[in-house]
């Protein structure tokens, strides 16, 4: 059964991946850079110092810093626990997939990009959604984002996949530990 989950999602990211022509390349490529995110980024910083003021922004962002860190980290504990190749870098692949000289070294399960993203958009639509209803247009990022990782066969859609659905989780996971942490922390309460 894996082994037809994994033949089917092969075939898929094959699929998808030759959608793409070298007019969209450079669009994708800019994409995939987190740097292009950085407006996306200081406005929702703006929002919660907006909204919270200096003392809760701070510990907000401080927040922020420790969810990025163990998302990265544990993305790496389960890419080194699967050791599933890339599919840019994967023999039987070549000559299906669009070539790009993006390459990415290390593993491809899950989506590090897609798990992240998505962590950050689900824990600041959760902190922002009674303040700010257009917050919600946020899931465009990991969405758009997420993506890109496929156009450029850099990961598998189950990968990318797998990468949402961990980042609903620890997104959710996250809030409640910040609401916990705000009600116990004495400065920051509101």
């Amino acid at each position: 059964m894996i082994e037809n989950i994994l033949q089917k999602d092969s075939e898929l990211l094959v699929y998808l991946n030759n959608l793409g022509s070298e007019q969209w390349d450079g669009f994708w490529l800019t994409i995939t850079n987190q740097f292009t995110w950085t407006p996306l980024f200081v406005l929702v910083l703006f929002l919660v110092f907006k909204q919270f003021g200096w003392k809760k922004g701070v510990f907000t962002l401080l927040f922020i810093a420790v969810i990025v860190a163990f998302s990265d980290q544990f993305t790496n504990l389960v890419k080194n626990t699967t050791e599933r190749i890339r599919p840019c870098n994967t023999e039987s692949l070549k000559g299906y997939l669009r070539e790009f000289t993006y390459k990415p070294r290390g593993y491809s399960f899950w989506s590090g990009h897609a798990s992240l993203s998505t962590t950050i958009t689900m824990f600041m639509i959760l902190l922002l959604k009674k303040h700010y209803k257009a917050i919600y247009f946020m899931v465009l990022f990991p969405l758009i984002f997420g993506y890109s990782r496929i156009y450029l066969g850099v990961h598998f859609p189950v990968d990318v996949t797998s990468g949402y659905i961990s980042g609903v989780i620890f997104g959710v996971l996250f809030y409640r530990v910040y609401i916990f942490l705000q009600s116990r922390i004495r400065f920051i309460q509101v």
